[in-house]
């Protein structure tokens, strides 16, 4: 099976698929598929006699043949502000009617120019109005700085679907603008950067580590079925997939038992390190292993520390604080615990002794310091 060498980047936080975030803000033409199948959080696949009232059934965003002047785009509203280091331009399934070439524009808009923006619905079948057009005219994103040129597609056959494109903008944008040259299908549009949202109020209790509050995942022990990035994105997890999960460890003992405290005494563990998108006192968890029936990690340990203006990196010596203790898990729920932390600026999440979480929420303050 042909597997194409991933760039870097797609190590980094995702921010326009609507698991994160992300939504679709306006489109020129949904006539064979809607825009939103484009920021789909599932894999693209192929039905093959699956057709509706308009044609042929495709997962991804596909506009009609255009038979009238201009080309087909769209704008995105990414999930938080953020830099932008690099897309993903799935043309899977879309072998004779991908869009031949595509280039992106950024911005980053006030709420005054958010205003502007006609209201979206969602629609296949659907073409922009002459309205939306116009009131679409007043935002000027034809000037949106280019970060993408015109950049040719490659065919949905699974050996050339993905279109890895990076971006050298160090400048933090809210939405993009994604031009098809001249119309046709993308499957998917992923797109990968670094967190920049502004500072919430002092009082505010926010998710420190929440990808849309600026957390990022920074190193991890194990990713093998899901990465934990995915475990500080907004909302539920819509499946195991959407979570982190580990390889089952192989140093498990033959035979398991328990500690007094009904924790499991085992050798091994996994971890992840996340950055806080502030610093800040931590004063409440979550930890949900919603999806996770029959492999939850038996326990789930929370460490912090500060760093000030230090990169994390695994082969530092780290002077963690136990900010939650080893804690049983179970299944398929959420776990609330009350707790009172120093200010932090990264976490360390280790359970024991492999499986799979959902989602994380570290709820408390941010710290009224510059970082």
């Amino acid at each position: 099976m042909f597997e194409r060498i991933k760039p870097g980047f797609v190590e980094l936080s995702e921010l326009a698929s609507a698991g994160a975030g992300g939504k679709v803000v306006f489109s020129t033409d949904d006539f064979f598929a809607t825009c939103e199948n484009m920021i789909s959080d599932s894999e693209p696949v192929f039905i093959e006699d699956k057709y509706t009232e308009f044609g042929k059934w495709m997962d991804g965003w596909e506009t009609r043949r255009k038979r009238v002047a201009g080309h087909d785009w769209c704008i995105l509203k990414l999930a938080t502000k953020c830099i932008i280091k690099g897309f993903l331009v799935d043309t899977a399934f879309f072998t004779g009617n991908y869009a031949p070439k595509y280039s992106i524009q950024a911005a980053c808009l006030t709420p005054e120019e958010e205003s502007l923006l006609p209201r979206r619905i969602e629609a296949i079948g659907t073409a922009s109005s002459e309205d939306d057009l116009e009131q679409i005219e007043k935002l000027e994103s034809d000037k949106w700085e280019e970060i993408v040129p015109i950049t040719a597609l490659q065919p949905g056959y699974e050996e050339t679907r993905h279109n890895y494109q990076k971006v050298l903008s160090d400048e933090a944008w809210t939405h993009i603008r994604v031009n098809m040259f001249p119309d046709g299908g993308i499957a998917r549009l992923r797109v990968f950067g670094e967190p920049r949202p502004e500072r919430p109020a002092l009082t505010d209790i926010v998710d420190l580590v929440s990808v849309v509050n600026g957390g990022c995942c920074v190193g991890f022990s194990n990713a093998h079925f899901g990465h934990p990035k995915n475990i500080i994105k907004p909302g539920k997890g819509r499946a195991m997939s959407d979570g982190w999960e580990t390889a089952r460890r192989l140093d498990r003992p033959n035979i398991i038992e328990a500690n007094a405290d009904g924790t499991l005494k085992l050798q091994g563990n996994e971890w992840a390190v996340f950055k806080l998108g502030f610093p800040g006192t931590i004063k409440k968890i979550c930890v949900d292993t919603t999806h996770f029936k029959g492999n939850f990690p038996d326990s789930v340990k929370f460490e912090g520390v500060y760093l000030d203006l230090c990169n994390w990196t695994e082969s530092k010596e780290i002077p963690w604080q136990t900010i939650l203790n080893s804690s049983k898990l179970s299944a398929n729920k959420e776990h609330w615990y009350k707790v009172e932390s120093e200010i932090i600026t990264h976490l360390r999440v280790t359970i024991a002794p492999d499986g799979g979480l959902s989602r994380i929420k570290i709820f408390g303050l941010v710290e009224n310091s510059e970082y």
